[in-house]
């Protein structure tokens, strides 16, 4: 166990403190509603009495802020042009849990009109406390039309974006008479690969457009989710920028993410990958960060009572039968390293109801000795497909210029349709 000297510092955007500076990753298809609702929970479990909230909601701060006590969940990421053109798909996906403290939207855009008129109806529509763009995307289908991480090569259009994003926030709050600012932060990576790093620039335009903090994913787009996340890349950007950094990449357990602090310096860190099927590592982040020995170490019993958890409450925010189907591809995640056999792994990927949910893990259940312990090192790791390093995919010529041409403009135009999460 790695024992921080103190808690960390709160984290601040704009009116909003985050005591526990952790943030959980959008995650096309994984964090809707219900996912963030058992990631917070787990979070706020680890916090004492005195500090954990008594009821579902925003918790306000004496100032007028708002606090989120154990961190931020962001939404899965939509896409400015679906919710400008009020996608339905994309409107649910924007109107967040009640149970929420803070509620954070991620956008993805490569348009600045577009995204400011998004951020926009965020705003005066009050569906957001907190906005973050999404600059971080290597998928190929989205970079090779110059979206995602490939976006920040080009720095007018990262610039352009980025002021017209925090202008809009402002005008929309004074617009809309909202009591709390907006903030606006962003998320990217290092850059395209090792000969063409952006997050530096990046960096000097978040701060210069007025943009609240910076979130670092210390892989460039050539590597995917590959080999190893670059910490040091964090404590460059960290000396670089008088914005809070969070750092993101690797962090697996609790121990991870107090590493990650001190060896870096960032002021917080962006969870993805390692919770997928643990949304209890936020209880073991927050512990570790608040110096604590207790670390969370479900057995299988436990990790079958959030999965039920989880199945009802994807039934009440989806219906049972589209609920219990999403919670399907969860169910290989949860059960990584438990010794149940892949005869009941494969029952529990046919079940349509949550009925027989219930009977398939009892099922499963009965043929296993009374204790089946946490698994240990076997869990604390890479989750889903880690891939190997790919060559970028780009738009022809679109490493010969920083700045954006005619004609590269028009191919962007086409890259927000493609990209998953709204």
């Amino acid at each position: 166990m790695i024992a921080p000297s103190h808690s960390p510092a709160p984290l601040r955007l704009g009116p909003i403190e985050v005591p526990m500076p952790v943030v959980l990753a959008p995650m096309a298809g994984v964090t809707n509603a219900s996912f963030r609702r058992l990631c917070r929970q787990a979070a706020e479990s680890a916090l004492p009495d005195a500090l954990r909230p008594s009821s579902p909601g925003p918790v306000p701060t004496d100032g007028g802020g708002l606090r989120a006590p154990a961190g931020l969940y962001v939404t899965e990421m939509v896409t400015t042009r679906a919710l400008v053109e009020r996608n339905e798909k994309t409107l649910a996906m924007v109107r967040t849990d009640p149970a929420e403290r803070v509620r954070s939207i991620q956008l993805y855009g490569v348009d600045p009109v577009i995204a400011g008129r998004a951020v926009r109806i965020l705003v005066e529509e009050d569906l957001a406390d907190h906005i973050d763009l999404n600059f971080g995307c290597p998928v190929p289908k989205v970079t090779r039309k110059g979206g995602g991480a490939a976006l920040p090569w080009k720095r007018d259009l990262l610039a352009a974006i980025l002021r017209e994003c925090v202008g809009a926030a402002e005008n929309a709050v004074r617009a809309a008479r909202r009591s709390r600012e907006v903030p606006v932060t962003m998320k990217m990576r290092v850059g395209i690969d090792e000969s063409h790093e952006t997050f530096l620039d990046a960096a000097r335009a978040a701060e210069n457009a007025g943009i609240a903090a910076v979130a670092l994913h210390a892989r460039t787009a050539r590597q995917h989710y590959s080999g190893q996340a670059d910490w040091a890349r964090i404590a460059e950007l960290k000396e670089s920028t008088r914005l809070p950094v969070l750092g993101n990449g690797d962090i697996w357990v609790g121990d991870d993410a107090v590493r990650m602090m001190a060896a870096t310096g960032c002021d917080g860190v962006v969870v993805g990958r390692g919770c997928q099927g643990r949304p209890w590592l936020f209880a073991d982040i927050v512990a570790a960060m608040r110096g604590e020995a207790s670390r969370t170490r479900p057995d299988l019993d436990a990790v079958i009572a959030v999965i039920r958890e989880h199945a009802r409450l994807l039934a009440d925010e989806m219906g049972e039968d589209r609920g219990v189907r999403d919670l399907r591809k969860h169910v290989g995640w949860y059960l990584k390293g438990y010794p149940v056999g892949g005869a009941a792994r494969n029952a529990l990927m046919r079940v349509g109801s949550l009925a027989e949910l219930d009977a398939a893990l009892g099922t499963m259940r009965s043929h296993l000795p009374a204790q089946v312990p946490y698994p240990g090192e076997t869990v604390e790791g890479p989750r889903g497909r880690a891939g190997h390093p790919k060559r970028p995919h780009l738009p022809d010529g679109w490493l010969d210029s920083p700045v954006l041409d005619a004609d590269q403009a028009e191919l962007l135009g086409e890259a927000e349709s493609d990209v998953s999460g709204g």
